[in-house]
């Protein structure tokens, strides 16, 4: 299974291509004296995505419903913005949802058409989402799902964190009720990590999940991203290693 962030080229006969185009807004803040970790973020925003789909406001008659599902329904697109100060404080008025991590705090939308942003939103930067980790992330908690990151591709946080969301979101389409409950009450656990050349190829050429990103912004066209399952919350599969 494959995710296109940004659609496909135009000549495409994929009937999503011909339905209204909606985008999910995630907005990570930033504050100048206080930046988050780079892997915080990853994690958070790809948390932030399933809380959003997991809400009852997203499912049924929730008052988000019919977005979510035309934005489903189409390419499922995600754009990450940044906040500070003021600028965050005008976002969190908005219908939404504010996820925390150990450092990281990112705030989900309901989806929006692709040209109708908020103004509260579409005043906010894409760029500039370059963070860093103090020091190298621990192992991966085998418990979780781990999106595993590309290791050849070099990409922004903000682009990263739309990545990991996409994985996210294909691992949750994978499950059924039950796995979704327990993930959930759980607090959606899992991880984000940077594959070593080896272990992607192994990762890529299984049926796990794999992001296929569409190369309109910073890189080319090509997977960037595969989800293994973790031992306790989301069986989507797992590959063994030595």
């Amino acid at each position: 299974m494959t995710s296109s962030e940004a659609g496909i080229p135009a000549d495409s006969s994929d009937p999503r291509d011909t339905a209204p185009q909606f985008v999910l807004p995630l907005v990570v803040r930033i504050e100048k004296a206080a930046p988050p970790a780079r892997t915080d973020a990853l994690e958070t925003a790809a948390r932030a995505v399933l809380v959003l789909l997991s809400d009852e406001r997203s499912t049924g008659d929730g008052e988000w419903a019919e977005a979510v599902r035309d934005w489903q329904d189409a390419r499922i697109r995600k754009v990450v913005r940044r906040a500070r100060g003021a600028e965050w404080r005008r976002a969190s008025a908005l219908p939404g949802i504010t996820v925390t991590g150990g450092t990281a705090e990112v705030r989900v939308f309901p989806p929006v058409p692709l040209d109708g942003w908020p103004p509260e939103l579409v005043k906010l930067q894409v760029s500039g989402t370059d963070l860093d980790d103090p020091a190298p992330p621990g192992p991966a908690d085998p418990d979780g799902p781990v999106l595993w990151l590309n290791p050849g591709l070099e990409m922004s946080a903000g682009k990263t964190m739309a990545q990991a969301g996409h994985g996210a979101q294909l691992a949750w389409w994978r499950l059924d009720d039950t796995a979704r409950k327990a993930w959930r009450e759980d607090g959606f656990p899992l991880s984000v990590r940077t594959a070593t050349p080896t272990r992607w190829t192994e990762l890529t050429s299984s049926d796990l999940p794999l992001v296929r990103d569409a190369g309109f912004t910073e890189i080319a066209p090509g997977l960037t991203l595969a989800v293994e399952g973790g031992e306790r919350y989301c069986p989507v599969g797992r590959r063994r290693h030595p």
